[in-house]
């Protein structure tokens, strides 16, 4: 048995090539996810796994299987393993992993996704049909080459599903049972999760065969992450983003996390508007436009970045100066993979977290996982008054409308400026009023509360665009 707190990849005997590739890549140590899942995927078993992003999970699923096609090569002229991943960023980023560990071995692989011009539709069909080594797909374009005809997974011998809770928010448990329908019976099952819900322990029933378990904790943040909380009114979020970055050069990229795609593109206009250098990562862009978002990015000619948590999966860049989650994630998990893509590799970094009533909750929840409290940041003055921060308090959830500039608006009952019949004690003011026609409607003080969407994490419909459900 491997002891997981002294284990180096040499111990783990794997073949020359592979060991070169650690040494020319600087991996000397696995994870504890390394450790723990490597012998066990070259015992040949099927496994499910509970392990975070940026726990290192793809190289432990990776790594075993690019050491049997090192040992035994696949000379079958057919794919040898399949990895399905929810996004085409995720599929990119696995495909460049497996290139670098792949380097000394010969092993052929490449990513099947949608979105690109019609010569990507060419060499996609060209590796499905000849025969590459290993496949990583997105879901919907492996379904639209497999309705084609010529698709041959009958050899399969590796089949892994990475950050399968994402698919499966995403809607694609009938597209990963009719991929795997065309499956060999006889082949090794990998399921990885960063979470594990009753649905992937459904999902693991129907295609895992007497599976291992392995389950690491959730990590903490990074010590040098500095996290800091808002709590304020929906209508206030995005004066507050200018507050903070107007004129300030302190913050040179900063990531903006968002339930919804539509406040991903809301929210980049607004700033581009406001003349900040922001660009958006959404599957309304072409693979094109997303590349060079990111490319714009990571030079630093693009000072902001907005993604929703499922397109940002695979984005790996460092030196992210501020991390600012427009709503609150919705479990602790996400809040720890969302803040931890500021201060790594032993840096520092800020995290900001906006957190309106509805979220409180949520937030509330997180705090008691980090098992401290977040420190509170005073609102601006000339923002307004801010609600009181009542984590323990139930409140209703129901929909309001986007920030759209001010705190005005038409207003009905519930929904912005004035608002109606709204008893919030701050907020916009002005605007038609539902019931009333005057500058604070019915209120008491102008509402806005219920100025917002819906942020509140769980399945995530407006996301669908990103798993690439049919291109």
């Amino acid at each position: 048995m491997i002891n997981t707190d002294k284990v180096s990849f040499k111990e783990m005997n794997f073949e020359s090539s592979v060991d070169e590739a650690l040494d020319a890549m600087g991996f000397k140590e696995p994870t504890p996810i390394q450790a723990l899942a490597i012998p066990k995927i070259l015992d040949g078993k099927d496994m499910i796994a509970c392990a975070q992003t940026g726990t290192g999970k793809t190289a432990a699923f990776v790594l075993p299987i690019l050491n049997k096609l090192a040992k035994n090569p696949n000379k079958s002229g057919k794919i040898n393993t399949l990895i399905i991943a929810p996004t085409r960023e995720l599929a990119l980023q696995i495909d460049q992993q497996i290139e670098g560990f792949a380097y000394f071995t010969g092993v052929s692989s490449l990513p099947v996704y949608g979105g690109g011009d019609s010569g990507s539709w060419g060499q996609q069909k060209s590796a499905l049909t000849k025969g590459a080594d290993i496949i990583i797909a997105t879901p919907g374009r492996l379904i639209s080459h497999i309705q084609m005809g010529y698709v041959d997974l009958k050899h399969v011998q590796h089949f892994i599903l990475d950050e399968a809770d994402r698919m499966l928010d995403m809607g694609f448990f009938d597209d990963i049972m009719s991929i795997y329908s065309n499956l060999p019976e006889k082949k090794q099952n990998l399921l990885f999760s960063a979470t594990m819900p009753s649905k992937i322990r459904k999902l693991a029933n129907q295609i895992l065969v007497e599976p291992e378990s392995i389950s690491i904790a959730i990590s903490k943040p990074a010590a040098g992450v500095l996290q800091g909380a808002y709590i304020l009114y929906d209508n206030q979020k995005i004066p507050l983003i200018s507050s903070l970055l107007n004129g300030k050069k302190s913050y040179p990229s900063v990531l903006i996390f968002c339930s919804t795609r539509r406040m991903v593109k809301e929210i980049n206009q607004t700033l581009n508007r406001s003349k900040f250098a922001a660009k958006m990562i959404s599957s309304d862009l072409d693979q094109k436009e997303r590349e060079e978002a990111l490319l714009s990015f990571r030079a630093k000619k693009t000072q902001i970045l907005v993604a929703t948590d499922i397109l940002a999966r695979g984005i790996d860049i460092k030196e992210i100066s501020l991390v600012i989650n427009y709503d609150v994630p919705g479990d602790s998990a996400d809040y720890v993979h969302r803040i931890g893509r500021t201060a790594r590799a032993d840096t520092t970094g800020v995290a900001l977290t906006f957190v309106n009533q509805k979220d409180q909750q949520q937030f509330g929840i997180i705090e008691k996982f980090l098992e401290k409290e977040v420190p509170k940041i005073p609102m601006p003055p000339e923002l307004g008054e801010v609600p009181a921060y009542e984590p323990s308090r139930r409140r209703p959830s129901g929909k309001g409308r986007p920030f759209r500039g001010g705190g005005g608006g038409r207003g009905g009952n519930n929904r912005g400026g004035g608002g109606g019949n709204n008893r919030n004690r701050n907020g916009g003011g002005g605007g038609r009023g539902g019931n009333n026609r005057g500058s604070s409607g019915g209120n008491r003080n102008g509402g806005g509360n219920n100025s917002g969407v819906n942020n509140n994490g769980g399945r995530n419909n407006d996301n669908k665009g990103g798993g690439d459900k049919r291109n």
